[in-house]
């Protein structure tokens, strides 16, 4: 009897301590993977809160101490980067509305709605998601510049509408540029979600005589919002990083209409070389619209992921 006491015991503790082995390796994994995504940011953190002796002098992942911390490089990088902020948001938000509305009725249109050569449009879109951005940037620089200089022609619009500058209007091309290119990746994303959705919805609407666009309106367009989630963020994150159409169109940082990507570089640059502490005051600031975009629309995107994944 003991001894079958015994064994239970030596069971018991050999798979408890197997658990714990288990539990251990596990735990070291996540370790290690936190210590390799957040290691890069911490040292940004760091570097961004360090005067130019401290970044010169101690580790690029240990913390400012005494005379090494200072806010006088997120003050300097702001100020540089303000008026470039409001460019950036001026040309992504309504290009990015525009583009995830018009996606998500071209999809609706191609996959719930049956109609004769529906086939050969939805190739154009995904012909159009595989266009390069470098085999168009010659003739789109002769397009908005030569033939149709709609910035130009909008100015002075623009100089008479409340709380944005004539100069703005050189934003309308690109604003239109990239509305035309995130089309079909857009359109993508709601197609592979509306095939997901039953037929019976649009078929139990379509007994009731309700239109194509009352359908849209009424029901589609209410149940995909974790979709919209999903390529608001998406595509504001395409559209406020872009830096090829923005150099095309713009050419040049010193511009009144310059984005943020084209300031980035000269921040904190000088003759005797790189200030890597505003400069990475600087690549902070100018990501924090992201941040708060993914904060703010976090339940939709997770909705809209799972909803992808089923």
């Amino acid at each position: 009897m003991s001894q079958s006491t015994s064994d239970t015991a030596l069971d018991v503790a050999s798979v408890v301590e197997d658990v714990n082995l288990r539990r251990i390796g596990h735990y070291t994994i996540i370790i290690l993977f936190l210590g390799f995504f957040l290691l890069p940011l911490i040292t940004g953190i760091m570097t961004a809160l360090k005067t130019s002796n401290a970044v010169a002098n101690t580790l690029p992942f240990m913390p400012p101490l005494g005379d090494g911390f200072t806010l006088a490089n997120l003050e300097y990088a702001f100020g540089r980067l303000s008026h470039a902020f409001v460019n950036s948001l001026l040309m992504a938000i309504p290009a990015t509305i525009i583009n995830v509305l018009l996606a998500s009725m071209a999809a609706f249109g191609l996959t719930m709605v049956r109609w004769r050569g529906q086939l050969g449009i939805l190739v154009l879109f995904l012909i159009g998601i595989f266009v390069p951005y470098q085999a168009v940037l010659v003739p789109l620089a002769r397009f908005w510049n030569n033939i149709f200089p709609i910035a130009d022609m909008l100015e002075p619009l623009f100089s008479i509408v409340p709380l944005i500058q004539g100069y703005h209007s050189a934003l309308v091309p690109l604003i239109v540029t990239h509305v035309a290119y995130g089309i079909p990746i857009c359109m993508l994303l709601f197609r592979s979600y509306y095939q997901s959705l039953p037929n019976s919805l649009v078929e139990a609407a379509k007994i009731d005589g309700a239109s194509i666009t009352k359908i849209y309106r009424r029901i589609i367009l209410p149940i995909s919002k974790p979709m919209f989630g999903v390529v608001f963020i998406y595509q504001f994150t395409q559209i406020y990083n872009e830096f090829l159409f923005s150099f095309t169109l713009v050419t040049s940082a010193n511009s009144s209409e310059a984005p943020i990507t084209l300031i980035i570089p000269t921040v904190g640059a000088s003759t005797s070389g790189i200030d890597f502490g505003i400069r990475m005051a600087a690549a902070f600031l100018a990501a924090l619209p992201t941040i708060i975009l993914y904060v703010a629309f976090a339940e939709q995107f997770a909705k809209g992921l799972e909803t992808e994944s089923a």
